[in-house]
């Protein structure tokens, strides 16, 4: 990679981010940590002796001091609907691409809608939702289209042991419930609509070891943003297993405990992506432990493919649209078991 390559984390101090930050400095880049709070930000430098750089998207000359000579941005702080524009903003000003790790539907919705034709006028790079929701799922379904050009539908099933939210997580849900009303969000017939009906709860057949769950179904994530936005799929709907709906949404459900030296947790997850045209099924399949955890590696490889040129788009672009999808996922490994079966 030759000399050392600093990247701004904004949002270091949080659960991802302090993954996000431990992957860099892994993979030889010297992040700068960034956010809002100076007490936390100083807290992780006393820990990991790299710099800080105090920020807040309500301060754009501090936005931009905090991205100076830097190679690139990743924002690693939720709420994404008050964050993304403000610091994509400031990317743009600063002439360095931005990644994000924005699990929330509408602040996706955003950036897509509002940033495309900018960025795409400027020869930038803006990648959002390149973590496990959004990012991962949209990398399946690409790898499992192989040669296809369009599908009917696609169907991305996440089996998860359980789901310990975090702080960020819990704080963005409840924006995006303020932002939806109520009402939920489906993708079909390509369009959005909007739902007052309870989604539906289904069995779905996971590979093992996992097996058969009970799911929610149209539990919508943020991979259906992704997926239509360079896929030529009508319908995507995403799953999620009953239990983990279950604990994500409960009030004294426990945030993630680490149970190892890195600080994952113990939880699991097995993600069955099905792309269906006709009467032709294709699928992809990937498992691993710890949801927030495995993000870092997945923004990680991200950024050190834009930063070395290993790109296929310039503007707005999901993962499966700016990288190269199966060479992507098979170098995620050994964070990131996948494969994709026969077709039947």
């Amino acid at each position: 990679m030759g000399s050392v390559q600093t990247v701004a984390v904004f949002g270091a101090y949080g659960h991802t981010g302090r993954f996000v930050v431990a992957e860099l400095v892994k993979r030889g880049y010297a992040p700068v940590l960034s956010g809002r709070d100076a007490d936390k930000l100083n807290a992780l430098a006393d820990e990991t002796g790299l710099e800080v750089r105090v920020a807040s998207v309500d301060d754009r000359a501090s936005l931009d001091r905090a991205l100076a000579g830097t190679a690139a941005v990743i924002n690693c702080a939720g709420p994404f609907a008050s964050t993304t524009a403000p610091v994509i903003e400031a990317a743009l000003r600063a002439r360095i691409p931005y990644l994000d790790v924005a699990a929330e539907i509408e602040a996706n919705l955003d950036t897509f809608a509002h940033f495309a034709d900018r960025a795409r006028g400027a020869g930038a790079v803006v990648v959002p939702a390149m973590a496990f929701f959004g990012g991962l799922g949209d990398l399946l379904v690409t790898a499992a289209m192989g040669d296809w050009t369009k599908a009917d539908s696609a169907h991305i099933a996440y089996g998860l042991s359980s789901w310990h939210p975090t702080t960020g997580t819990r704080l963005s849900g409840a924006v995006s419930r303020e932002r939806r009303g109520d009402h939920r969000l489906r993708y079909v017939g390509g369009r959005w609509e909007h739902r007052t009906d309870a989604p539906p709860t289904l069995d779905w057949a996971f590979p093992e070891p996992m097996g058969p769950r009970p799911v929610i179904g149209e539990f919508t994530m943020a991979d259906v943003v992704t997926v239509p936005s360079h896929l030529s799929i009508p319908d995507v709907t995403t799953y999620m297993t009953a239990q983990a709906a279950r604990d994500v949404v409960a009030p004294d459900t426990s945030a993630p405990a680490p149970a190892d030296e890195s600080g994952r947790s113990d939880q699991t997850f097995l993600i069955d992506a099905v792309v269906r045209f006709g009467d032709t099924e294709r699928r992809a399949v990937a498992h691993g432990q710890d949801i927030y955890a495995v993000t870092a590696p997945l923004v990680a490889e991200a950024l050190e493919r834009v930063l070395t040129g290993r790109t296929r788009a310039v503007g707005v672009a999901s993962a499966g649209e700016m990288f190269d999808a199966p060479d992507f996922l098979a170098a995620l490994s050994p964070h990131i078991t996948w494969v994709v079966p026969d077709a039947r």
